[in-house]
């Protein structure tokens, strides 16, 4: 049976690295590991270094955490800005959540590093959903623990 998600219920909250007190940091991380590593079967290490210098967009649902995503600087990872670990939990999945989280995390990527280019690593299955979104691919594929990525660029 479907879930009704009921939209008021939602919070959707910026946070630095610095701000997250323990346990929702841990939330955080067991949130992604869920996703990208047991769900999706790939073992990496997800703890890569850019946590402490990127803004993390959390959703909530009634203190659940549903989503989330990583905004990491110009010159951290790319010369870009960059959107990473765009996910929302499969129970979740189907109400557009994901769109909304891509679209506030390019928002405060302008707002707050006064940038127009965001560059990621996607999953190859997640091509069009990025094309989209007005980024394109740039390269080839190429593997990213285990799974088939490609480089995208958003240049507004």
């Amino acid at each position: 049976m479907p879930l009704v998600l009921n939209t008021k219920n939602l919070s959707w909250e910026w946070k630095f690295f610095a701000d997250f007190h323990r346990d929702e940091l841990y939330k955080v991380l067991k949130f992604r590991q869920e996703i990208f590593v047991v769900e999706q079967k790939s073992w990496y290490l997800d703890a890569d270094g850019l946590d402490q210098n990127s803004l993390h967009l959390l959703v909530t649902n009634k203190e659940n955490l549903i989503g989330y995503l990583r905004l990491t600087p110009p010159g951290k990872k790319y010369i870009e800005a960059s959107i990473g670990r765009v996910s929302i939990h499969s129970e979740y999945r189907g109400e557009r959540l994901g769109d909304q989280l891509l679209t506030m995390g390019i928002e405060k990527g302008k707002e707050v590093y006064d940038s127009s280019s965001f560059r990621i690593s996607a999953q190859e299955y997640l091509i069009s959903y990025y094309e989209n979104h007005g980024f394109k691919v740039q390269g080839s594929p190429y593997d990213e623990d285990g799974i088939p990525h490609v480089q995208m660029l958003l240049d507004e």
